[in-house]
């Protein structure tokens, strides 16, 4: 899968987000890998101060690392997070 940085690709990772159910915060910090991710809670923390090409790359590495309920993802969001775990086996 090719990684888009542009603004409509990020939306769609916050997207994938917003339909899971761990929620995703843009806070400022100092996270050694630019984010933080809270398992317990299912909270996911990005530096805010990234730019839009760091931000993609979080949440890309993010989503690859965490289990999504894809029960609850609509079929266009559960297409593009299954590409995103498939790249992870390849």
């Amino acid at each position: 899968m090719e990684l888009k940085y542009t603004r409509p690709f990020l939306n769609r990772l916050e997207d994938i987000f917003a339909e899971s159910e761990f929620v995703l915060r843009y806070e400022k910090g100092n996270f050694k890998a630019g984010y933080c991710i809270l398992k317990d809670m299912k909270v996911a923390v990005v530096n805010k101060y990234f730019s839009l090409e760091g931000k993609v790359n979080c949440l890309y590495d993010i989503l690859r690392t965490i289990s999504v309920d894809q029960s609850r993802l609509s079929d266009k969001n559960k297409a593009l997070y299954l590409q995103i775990r498939n790249k992870e086996t390849h």
